[in-house]
Formats: structure tokens, sequence, C-alpha cells
């Protein structure tokens, strides 16, 4: 420790601790033995040097509170500092005189520091305080309101402090006008204030740490149950629903914090020391370091964070003082008071504290002891948040756009009803306001599910009855409805549009048939569920995005990813996830963030508390049942080509494939003739419903439980129902069911393949041909058709990336570690904003759509650009988990006028690998040298190198089966990659950006026996720190060229540049890599 400065601190540096009580009282305090006092020191001085005089008048701070307070470690550390005072002595009360002993024979003190802990009596000290009047540095009788959360919540709210919104449920006799408990299924309305789930509740008794947070049916049910820290755990997930019907309870709104708490800690009104740490609520699993204590971070407080714990303070009579802040939605909220509490394990703090607990005593007393002393004074020495040294730029932001993960197949049935019940549904969820109705809550399908209930005991009891609606379909909606035994939104919904002139007749033999008046069309979805595999390739590919930051590659707590960790922790990385409105899409975002952040546990209490999914306008949401003009319009001459009986002819292929796409013309080359295929593939359809119907008429077969607990019935009746719907009655094909069979079979081939039905590899085959010829062109043939449904599609969604990109340096409110608690974190200045878009297939589709052909850069001009869109050309899928990132960086050390400033770069892969068989597309790779002459020359850092199909030459295998055991993210050998490096602008200093790859196989999948079939889940760039890769950037700005860049212009509503603020510097990164 450094010397003291202060005046009024002692020069000799043995601590003086006093135990207060007699010699003949001491036994059984041997713990204390080793605190030898400033008196003992004297008196063994005094046997050798009768010179010495005695100490001047001490002042004495007595230490009242429980001997597991008075004993643990930051209480040792702050008094052992304390002594250092020259005029302070410090007396310990032991627990025995506490607790036995009446307060007249109690320690004299001074000063007294107090405070309440289980089984602290608190009476005794306040009498204490009033017999012998010390200094109290916390107030004894506010720590009786500090205990009841009503009380804490009331002065909050006095001194103007922001709190959740919150009502109290008194469940006392005398006040029955404060017990008004009505609880909904997915809200509790309390005393006339309703709180929609989720919802905290919590006992009135702060020292009652069972606070339950509810989840909403939406999301899974079940609520969070928090409890003081048993081992390792803080929280476990209950599928229970209903709120505690006995005791008084607080209930207030759920604040989302994007998976952290801050806890404050105070020393007077001018001092707070902040420190993050993982919610409770996340996962319930808590971060200990080595010696088991709690890990937390120390972060800064904003100013206005600062002015709210100077008012905490001030309000609550405390000067040590601890409470927890929640940071959501751009504002602070004081959410608990704790009282008297210290930080672990941070010398820094109890220097600190120390020091202001020391200047305190001596201003107070020292003048009424005549002791001479000075208040010391010392300047705020706080430097500003340096930038990382050693790296060339600086990330500063990451945008991810992401599809879900593997799905069951979606299923979906359509119907037009005319019974009054569904017009009185449709009105009684305001559905006429728009002409079309949504419902997935589980009430709401229940009450779909009675009145199909009804109709069919209708049709049942009256053979001739009027009963408009078609049994069998009726029969179908009972059927699915009822399954999995409970409702979920993320399970099935229902559509309903109202028709004022009844549905279109769709042929001329139903127009006798068509009834007159209005009617509602019934659309039944159900299925697409993330399932067990799609939860794994999310988390995994989570694991891998850490990769992505700085640090990236370090190990920190055994899991890759350290860069990352640390910046989420000590909120230098703002987070934020957004998802549509799908389930799956839902589920994927909270797998994603799990793996990403290290978090254990249930999805629901991740998906509630950081994934935004409400009222984001559009923004990755889109209602198929409504298709722009442009899309009806390609969707009918789509289903137009396909429906020619002959091989596709020159004129066919400029018809269907203008844009020359790789991908489409060698689909085209192998269906050759599209109805002799789809003849095919219904043959195959048929032959398969027949394999399952007489595996049905098998006894062995009965309970036979197919993957994610499907049966063989439900197994045929998805078959059957494509089997009808594929071929119409027209004997013509319906194209539209084309991606459902691929859809279906590569489902079955991937998960069902145990069944060994047959032929359904090459179904699979033929279906996949023609779903690569459908699927993509139904976002448009033409360039401008698919400008035009990209931009039906998704314009609100590019508009978010711009604006993401435009706000990362212009944000000055972001919250940074504070340097002077940054020691042994890694690049404590780094602040980086993540948004991550969870989303479905038609946006992916659509995003690409805008960055090929909107005019970002011109192929015949920039061969970087004219490679990356060969890649996407050779793509034939955007299959589950397809990721666009987009990373902007910053060179600090360049004029912030200058295009070399930014640089941007894309990163995109296709997702996961269907089969083993599937032959990813070939990158060509960019060596710089290449475009200037022939010859090929080695270099020990260049891409060629790092797309040599051989293994990494670093690493013996027994060695790098070692290493995987340790860090599971290692790299291995590049597949099919291709990567484009960004030139800058300037001829001289310019970069390229690269680096190395990882590929990793996850544990889980290996012992599910999900690899068969979908080894190598998905593919993504893994950056390896913040710079560029190692023995590359020399050979890179030696290579350097002029950088051409074009506008993203697209009619009126896509006219802005991507790269605007950010200088012309873009890179395209496109790689596929077995993880």
């Amino acid at each position: 420790m450094s010397e003291p400065s202060s005046p009024g601190e002692s020069q000799c540096g043995a601590p003086r601790f006093f135990v207060g009580c007699a010699e003949d009282e001491s036994e059984g305090l041997d713990d204390y033995a080793s605190m030898r006092t400033d008196m003992e020191l004297y008196e063994d001085d005094l046997e050798d040097d009768s010179v010495r005089t005695p100490p001047e008048r001490q002042i004495v701070v007595g230490i009242c509170c429980m001997m597991k307070k008075s004993k643990s470690k930051p209480m040792t550390q702050i008094l052992e500092r304390l002594c250092k005072f020259e005029y302070i002595t410090v007396v310990i009360f032991p627990e025995d005189v506490i607790l036995n002993e009446p307060v007249e024979k109690w320690p004299l003190c001074d000063c007294l520091i107090s405070f309440h802990s289980k089984g602290f009596p608190l009476d005794k000290a306040v009498s204490y305080a009033k017999l012998r009047n010390p200094l109290l540095i916390n107030d004894l009788n506010m720590q009786y309101y500090i205990q009841d959360r009503r009380e804490v919540y009331r002065i909050l709210q006095e001194e103007g402090i922001d709190l959740p919104r919150y009502a109290v449920l008194n469940r006392d006799p005398d006040k029955p006008d404060e017990c008004n408990l009505v609880e909904g299924e997915d809200q509790v309305e309390v005393n006339g204030e309703v709180f929609l789930k989720p919802f905290v509740e919590k006992p009135v008794s702060a020292e009652d740490h069972n606070v339950y947070i509810y989840y909403p049916t939406s999301a899974g049910g079940g609520s969070q149950r928090l409890f003081r820290k048993i081992g390792s755990r803080s929280s476990v997930y209950s599928p229970e629903s209903s709120v505690r019907k006995t005791g008084s309870y607080i209930y207030e709104e759920f604040m989302p914090t994007d998976g952290t708490d801050v806890k404050v800690y105070t020393v007077g009104p001018d001092y707070a020391h902040a420190e993050a740490r993982k919610s409770p609520a996340l996962d319930g699993k808590v971060e200990r370091d080595s010696e088991g204590k709690e890990i937390r971070y120390p972060v800064m407080l904003t100013a206005m964070e600062k002015l709210v714990a100077r008012k905490v303070c001030l309000a609550f009579k405390q000067t040590v003082c601890g409470f927890d802040l929640l940071r959501a939605n751009g504002h602070s909220y004081v959410c608990d008071v704790n009282g008297f509490s210290f930080v672990k394990n941070s010398m820094k703090y109890y220097d600190d504290c120390a020091k202001i607990l020391g200047n305190i005593v001596m201003r107070e007393l020292a003048p009424q002891f005549q002791i001479p002393w000075s208040i010391p004074t010392e300047a705020e020495d706080i430097p500003i948040v340096p930038t990382t040294s050693g790296t060339m730029m600086e990330l500063l932001c990451v945008i991810a756009v992401i599809r879900h993960g593997d799905r069951t197949p979606k299923q979906k049935m359509k119907m037009e009803v005319r019974n009054p019940m569904f017009f009185e549904l449709f009105e009684k969820y305001g559905g006429y306001k728009t002409g079309k109705l949504k419902l997935k809550k589980p009430k709401q399908l229940q009450e779909v599910l009675d009145i199909t209930r009804t109709l069919l005991a209708d049709i049942g009891q009256h053979t001739d009855c009027e009963i408009e609606e078609k049994k069998s379909k009726l029969e179908q909606l009972k059927t699915v409805l009822e399954m999995y035994g409970h409702f979920s939104g993320i399970n099935r919904k229902v559509q309903l549009t109202y028709l004022p002139h009844g549905q279109p007749k769709t042929s001329s033999e139903e127009e006798d048939t068509r009834k007159e008046g209005p009617s509602i069309l019934l659309v039944l979805k159900w299925g697409g569920e993330l399932t067990p595999a799609g939860r794994v390739q999310a988390e995994e590919l989570g694991r891998a995005f850490r990769c992505m930051y700085p640090g990236g590659q370090g190990d920190y707590a055994g899991f890759p990813g350290c860069g990352l960790l640390r910046l989420h922790s000590t909120y230098r990385h703002d987070l934020k996830i957004y998802a549509s409105d799908e389930g799956r899409v839902q589920m994927t975002a909270a797998a994603f963030a799990k793996g990403l952040l290290a978090l254990e546990g249930e999805l629901t209490p991740i998906l509630v508390q950081m994934v935004k999914s409400a009222n984001m306008n559009g923004l990755l949401d889109n209602d198929i049942e409504s298709l722009s003009g442009c899309q009806q319009r390609v969707k009918a001459r789509l289903h137009e080509i396909m429906q020619k009986d002959e091989i596709f002819t020159e004129e066919d292929f400029d018809r269907l494939a203008p844009t020359c796409s790789s991908s489409l013309l060698n689909s085209m080359k192998a269906v050759e003739n599209p109805v002799s295929t789809c003849d095919q593939v219904y043959t195959l359809v048929q032959s398969l419903t027949s394999q399952i119907r007489t595996r049905l008429e098998d006894p062995k077969s009965a309970d036979l439980q197919l993957y994610h607990s499907e049966t063989l019935e439900m197994m045929l009746q998805r078959w059957s129902k494509l089997e009808r719907d594929f071929r119409m009655k027209s004997g013509r094909y319906d194209i539209s069911k084309i991606p459902d069979i691929y859809d279906c079979v590569k489902y079955d081939v991937q998960h069902n393949g145990s069944l060994g039905l047959e032929d359904t590899l090459e179904l699979f085959k033929l279906s996949r041909a023609l779903a690569n010829i459908v699927i993509p062109q139904e976002y448009g043939i033409n360039k401008v058709e698919k400008l035009d449904i990209a931009y039906a599609y998704c314009l609100p969604l590019v508009k978010k990336i711009q604006l993401d990109l435009q706000r990362t340096h212009e944000d000055e409110s972001v919250n940074k570690l504070h340097p002077l608690y940054s020691r042994g974190v890694l690049s404590p200045g780094r602040h980086v904003r993540t948004r991550l878009y969870f989303t479905s297939e038609s946006h992916v589709h659509s995003l690409l759509s805008i960055f090929r052909y909107g005019g970002l850069l011109d192929e015949e001009k920039d061969q970087q650009w004219k490679r990356a869109m060969d890649y996407l050309s050779a793509v034939t899928e955007l299959n589950y988990m397809t990721q666009i990132v987009i990373m902007l960086y910053e060179d600090n050390n360049k004029d912030p006028s200058s295009e070399e400033r930014f640089h941007v770069e894309l990163h995109f892969s296709p997702g996961v690998k269907v089969s083993e068989e599937e032959s990813a597309p070939m990158g060509f790779g960019f060596r710089p040298a290449s475009a200037e002459n022939d010859q090929k020359q080695t270099d020990p850092g260049s891409l060629e190198n790092l797309v040599r199909d051989e293994p990494d030459r670093a690493l013996p295998l027994s060695e790098a089966i070692s290493t995987q055991r340790k860090s599971p993210l290692i790299r291995n050998r590049k597949t099919g990659s291709m990567e484009v490096l960004s030139e800058s602008s300037s001829s001289k200093g310019g970069s390229y950006r690269l680096f190395p790859s990882c590929s990793r196989q996850s544990p889980e999948m290996k012992q599910s026996g999900l690899g068969s079939q979908c080894a190598g889940l998905f593919s993504t760039t893994v950056l390896g720190g913040s710079s560029s890769a190692p023995n590359l950037q020399d050979y890179a700005r030696t290579h350097s060229k002029k950088f051409s860049s074009g506008s993203l212009t697209y009619k009126d509503g896509i006219q802005k540049r991507l790269k605007q603020k950010h200088g012309k510097n873009v890179d395209f990164v496109n790689s596929k890599l077995n993880i």
C-alpha cells in the first residue's frame, strides 16, 4: 500500500484493533488473536524503551455487528486500512456481548458502525446509541424501514427516484381494501393495477429472498424462482404459473435488462462503486472465481446514476449502503436497497472506503478532541478511456441477420367458415378493425376448439343439419388443436380473414355450390417448431460467434470467447437481440443467446429477458397471406413456366434465369422436364404414404416413436395431405407445394432415417432440384422484381441496420468500464454495439437481393465484388442458420474525415449442411498479387495457404485431439471458402481483413446421432482477434489497390448507401466451414 497521504493517517503500519471486552472474558476469541493492537505493540516497546510516550487521545470507532460480518474479508481489509489513521482506534464488539449483555456493559466508543443482519438485535443497538450518543455512520432507526420492501419503495418514490411500476398486495385482515387480487392467464390485477406477464412477485419482507418472476404462456409459461445463493445457484425454473396465495407481496413490472444487474455501493453521498453481475433471473447459475466468490465486473455510472446513488445514501441515512440498479429501455431503476454492504475483492475499493470513512470520522470528531487535522484534498485523476493498442482498427459494431434453426415441417390447413360462432369470435377480438385476426393465446385457441367440438357434436346428432363447415376439415382442426395436451402460442396459431363476398370460386364446378354472403377464411398453422437439433445449431453458432470479437480466441471459464464475455459483463458490450413473432425464431434467438453468453438452464427465461419481439412495426415479420402484387405476378409466371411438359428450352432459361445464377442454371439442367420430374415426385410421394400405411398395420410399429415425439399417424397425415394437394383435380401440379415436399423429405431424411423407407433419398434429390428453382425465384425472377419484392419485405430492416451503423460512433451515453478498475481486464476502453436480428427465410433472401442487385458495387469494375457475387450465385439454398453479418471498424489514428477512418465487412454463410454428400460451392480465394501477375508465389500467410485442402500442419493429429477437448474451438482445415478482402481507397497504408477460421462439431450432436445426416451443422466465418491475421498485415499493405464503390440505389425507398459516413472500405467475406 502507498504511504498515507493524509496528515491524520498513522505512520506506523500496525493495525490497531481492540476486542471490546475484559481480559477474563476473552476466552473463545482466539480468532482475533492475530490482530495485534497498537496498545499491545506500545506495551512491548515500553519494556525495551522507557523513553517512549503513550499515544495521544484516540477516537474509538466501535464495530457492532454479528461476528460473521465483523470477521469477513472486506471488513478486515477496511479496518486494517482505517487503523492507518494516527488518531483512530477500532474496537470490535464481541458477538456474545451483543447478544447476551445489557447495553450498559457494551464497550464505549465515539463513533459506531452498526448494521442489521440475521440474528442481530437491532433494538439493543438503538438503545445503546441513545445511551452513549456516538457518531452513527449508518442510522439505526432507518434500518427498520430497509427490512420492509414497502417502506423502501415508499421512500424511493418520495425522493423522486425511478423504480419499476408496482402495486402492494397486503393480506392483512385489518386492511381488506389492500387485498384485491384477480389472477388471469397472462396477467394479474392488484388493487386495480394490471400487470401483464412477465411480472415480478416480491415478498414484502426484505429478509425473504424468494422472489418469483412469472412468464407469459406465449413464451412457454412457468416461473423463475429466485433465492439467496446456495452453492452455485441463485434461481431455478418452475413450470408453476400461478401466483402465491398466502403472504403479502409487491407486484412489479418486469424490466428487461439484457441479462445483467448492477450492484451499487456508496461510501457517503459522493462516492459510489458499481459492479455488474449476471442476473439471477437469467439461468440461476452463479459465476464464481477461484476463491468461490461471485464474479462481478466494475462499471462506470452515468451522471444520472451517480445522482441516484447520492439520493439513496441520504434518504436512508446510510453512509455505507448497497442498492440494485436495473438498466432497461435507456433508463435506470432502483429495485432494492440492501443497507450496509461492502464490495468484495477490490483493493481499490478497500483503499477508498477506509480513506472516506476515516475522513468522515476525523472531520466530525477531531475538533471536539482538539486533534489537529485538516481535510486532505485529492483531485480525481481519471484518465480518458484509452483505445486498445496494437490493433489497426477498433471493432465498433456487429450486425447479424440470421435465419432460424432446424424445425419440424410447417403445415397449414384452410377452410371457409360461415357459422355465427366464428363471426362472434372474430368480433370479440377486434377482427373487423383490420379484417384480419391472429389467434395464438391458449384462451383463444381453446375457444376455437370449443366451437369445433360443438359443430362436430351437432353433425353427429343431426345428419341433415345445415352446418356448412366440412366435417373432415373440422375433424382435422380438432385433432391439431388437441395435440400435445396443452396450448402454447409457440406451437400453433389460427388466422381468420373476413371475406365480405365469400371465397372466390376456384373452378366452374364450384360455382353452383358456392354460397352467397360474407364468410371467414380460417387458416390453421401448426408444426414449424424448433427441434432439439435446431437448438443445438443455434447454441453452437452462438458459441462460435463469440470468436468474432476481440480476444475471441481466449479461454474464459473453460469456454472460448473471453473477449466477448468480458465485454458484455462490464457493460462495454451494447447487445440487443430481436426476433420475429414466430416461436421457432424466438427460441432460436434464445438458444443463440445462451451459447453466445455462456448461459445455462431453460430457454424461456432467456427469451423473456433478452429477446425483443413486440411492437417492431414489421421489422422482422411478414404476412404471407397478403403477398405484394409483384410477388403474385411472379408466382403466376413461375407456375406457368413449370407446367410445360417438355425439356427446358433456351427461351425457358432466359425467362426463368435472366440473372444467370449458376445454381439456378444447374438445377434447371438437372430437372430438364419440370412436369416429368413432378410426375416422378408424385409417384414417390404415393409410394411413401403406402409404405407408412403398411408400417401402421404392423403390430410391431404400434408404439413406434419418431423424432421429436411424432407418431406414424402424424407422419402419414402430413404426407397424405401433400399427396392430395400436390396434384390438383385438373391433373396439373400445384408448384407452391414443392417447397413443402422438400421440407418434409429433408426432415425425414435427417431425423427419421432409421425407418428405412425406400426411395426417400431419390425423392429428396428430385424435390430439392425443383425447390432450388422455385424457392429463390418466388422472390423475383429478374433483378427489378427481386428488388421490388425485397423492398416490400425488408425496407424497415435495412433502415434499422443503417441507423445501427450510424449511431455507433455518435452515441456518447454508452456505459464504459471505469479505467481505475480495469486492471486484469482486456481492452478496458472497448465498446462494441451488437444487433442480432433473427427472422425467417424471406427476409434473408430479400436482404441478399438488396446486396446483390442494389448497386452497392459494380461487378464489372471490381474483381473482389465479382468473386463474392459468383460465390453467392453458386449457393443453392439458404438453409437453417444462414447468416449475413456486417462488421464496422474504426481506425482512431486516421483523420475523422478520411475515407480510411472506417472499414466495413460483409460476411455470409449459407447455413447448415443438409448431408455429408452435399457439395458446398468452392470459393476461389483472392490473392492481391494475382491481379498483377499470373505467377503464384508462396507466402506463409496468404489466402492460398488457408484454403489449401489439407490438415493444419501446426498440430499433429494427437495434439489436435487433446486441444479440442480443452477448448472446443480449434482451427481446422477450411472447406469451400471464398473471401473477398477489402482494399483501402489509398494506395499506401491500406489494410486487408482476413481471419483464420475454426472448425467444431458439438459433442451433443455426436451423442445424439445428429451427425449422420447433419454433420457439420452450419457454416460461419470465425474471426480470431481484432486485427488482421498473423503474417498477413504486411503482405496486405504492400498489395493494396484503389477500391471502387457504387451506391445502393433502388426506386425511391432504398436510395441510401450502406457505407454512408463510414467511407468506401467494404469487404464481402463468404465462408463455408464445418462447425
